[in-house]
């Protein structure tokens, strides 16, 4: 039992989602829910061309909630903490962008949402 509490410490929640052909995951425990879109919500080119952006993945900011829009939501899978790996400094990539893991022999590119929302209208 021991043994088994000390596996699931280890492991981080991460919510995989797509814009356009690209897959991305996030802190689950970042998103408080997922709605349809809005016009005004959130859209970031540098993740890749919308196909749709049907959907929205809200989260809080400082600023209150925060809506991103994707075109799907795949869900929630535990990911070992071994997996999970930070992005060295000399990557040129966007702010908000923290991270990579692999899931299913896929490289997956871990962003901060709330990053997401700060560095909106930015280049």
């Amino acid at each position: 039992m021991m043994e088994e509490q000390h596996v699931l410490e280890e492991e981080v929640d991460i919510l995989f989602f797509e814009v356009g052909p690209h897959l991305y995951g996030t802190d689950a425990s970042q998103v408080l829910r997922i709605e349809r879109a809005l016009p005004e919500d959130i859209a970031r080119p540098e993740l890749g061309q919308l196909h749709r952006g049907r959907r929205a993945l809200v989260f809080a900011t400082e600023e209150g909630e925060a809506h991103l829009k994707v075109d799907v939501v795949q869900g929630v899978r535990p990911i070992s903490v071994r997996d999970l790996r930070r992005l060295p400094p000399a990557v040129n990539a966007s702010r908000f962008t923290i991270g990579a893991c692999l899931d299913q022999a896929r490289l997956v590119l871990l962003i901060d949402l709330v990053e997401t929302a700060k560095t909106q209208g930015r280049h």
